[in-house]
């Protein structure tokens, strides 16, 4: 990890303006070169971003292509890709070949996969970098995986968008990591549901209401920049605070049914057990949000999502129709009368999400098939924003305000020796950088 390895976020989107406007210029002449052709020969995997997401989707992907191979890898840290390539050839034998010189380590590391030979690119690093890598890999032509979020901030949703128009121009192949618009029973609901069959949709209620995530102890030889990459959920810059990086999901199947995203949000969050103190350091995010989401047509969201222990746990979402209610989540869904009796339901069938997902995108690169979710991973993503934004500020929040003059969370510098937007006191606490309802301002 050489400190020498830096960029800047408003340099490289100055850099990457001129490649895209280069590349919109050919992109008439049809997908790079680099690009995997329709047919049946092998398609050449890169990783960016080997932590246990990255390293899943790849086996996700190799589960459900049996003529895939990982070729190229990058991560911030040397043994998070180690590991990563361990893991693989432990679980896939002979599918991965990555040779020492295409192990590529730093931040600019991803710059190094996309320039390797491969046809798709899996995206999995923490959301902060999301829309840099989305946009380099657009430009040099690949096909693309990438999990959700896609952005945290207003300036990497509009980067979003430009990244989106250039890849519909290419024809690039884009999946995002929204497993429920995979999942066999969500598509059959969603379907009933938009079709009308029970009814006019009254209002929603979503939930994510766990426990928490992991947290990893500061260690002397860290710097700042280190150690908030090594904690990147609690850092709002790199996770975008647990309603963007987890809620996600549940109010982007809202979207679906919806076929729209909200107008505007008002809410309230904070922080009850994510205290500094001798059990760790929980960074600048809230561990509650409660937000109401407002449709175009009206249409309310109600949202939950919570990360602390002992408490009522739902990964769900409910939609309330004329007829009843629906209540769906990974395991099936369930339709309920107007008196709240159960009428019907149906459990989880068909292929496993995680690779229908990888099915799907695949399907579509061999055999040349307009495959885009990147419009809806900016979607789900900045609705998702929107809501953290309303509990931040205790205000309402409109999207074409928030997305206009909404503000940037990413450092000015990515080195090792650079300073994040959040940092500690002389007691290594965060709580003073925590946003406060009432005087943070969302815009």
């Amino acid at each position: 990890m050489s400190e020498n390895n830096t960029t800047s976020r408003r340099g490289f989107l100055k850099r990457s303006s001129g490649i895209l406007a280069s590349a919109a210029v050919v992109a008439n002449l049809g997908v790079a070169r680099t690009a995997h052709a329709a047919g049946n020969d092998q398609l050449k995997i890169g990783l960016i971003g080997c932590g246990r997401r990255g390293t899943g989707a790849v086996a996700d992907s190799f589960s459900s292509d049996a003529n895939s191979k990982l070729v190229a890898v990058a991560d911030a840290f040397e043994d998070n890709a180690r590991r990563s390539i361990a893991a693989l050839s432990k679980i896939h034998p002979g599918r991965v070949d990555v040779a020492d010189d295409r192990i590529f380590v730093g931040f600019d590391a991803y710059r190094k996969v996309l320039d390797s030979e491969i046809d798709l690119v899996v995206i999995a690093t923490p959301p902060g970098f999301r829309p840099l890598h989305y946009q380099a890999a657009v430009a040099a032509g690949k096909h693309v995986f990438m999990e959700k979020p896609c952005c945290v901030d207003a300036p990497g949703y509009r980067s979003l968008l430009e990244t989106n128009k250039l890849a519909e121009e290419k024809n690039l192949k884009i999946g995002v990591g929204f497993q429920r618009r995979h999942q066999a029973h969500y598509i059959e609901i969603v379907d009933r549901l938009r079709g009308g069959e029970l009814g006019d949709i009254e209002f929603f209620r979503v939930y994510w209401n766990g426990a928490g995530v992991w947290n990893r102890p500061r260690t002397p030889d860290q710097t700042e920049m280190e150690y908030q990459m090594r904690n990147w959920y609690y850092f709002v810059w790199l996770s975008g605070d647990h309603i963007v990086e987890q809620h996600i999901h549940n109010i982007d199947v809202a979207n679906w049914i919806r076929g729209a995203h909200p107008v505007e949000a008002q809410g309230m969050g904070g922080r009850e057990v994510r205290k500094f103190g001798p059990s760790g350091d929980f960074g600048n995010i809230y561990d509650h949000h409660a937000v109401e989401f407002t449709y175009p047509d009206g249409t309310k969201i109600f949202s939950q999502c919570r990360h602390i222990p002992g408490c009522w746990q739902s990964a769900s979402e409910h939609a309330h129709v004329a007829k009843g209610h629906v209540s769906c989540d990974e395991r099936g869904f369930t339709i309920y009368g107007p008196d709240g009796k159960r009428i019907s339901r149906s459990r989880a069938h068909g292929r496993r999400s995680y690779d229908q997902e990888h099915v799907d995108l695949i399907d579509a690169i061999r055999n040349d098939k307009k495959y885009l979710e990147g419009p809806i991973g900016a979607e789900a993503s900045f609705s998702a924003i929107l809501g953290r934004m309303a509990t931040y500020s205790g205000r309402v929040v409109c999207w074409d305000d928030a997305a206009a003059k909404g503000p940037d969370e990413m450092p000015k510098e990515f080195a090792w020796n650079a300073n994040p937007p959040a940092l500690p006191d002389a007691n290594g606490s965060y709580e003073h950088t925590v946003p406060v309802p009432g005087r943070y301002k969302p815009y």
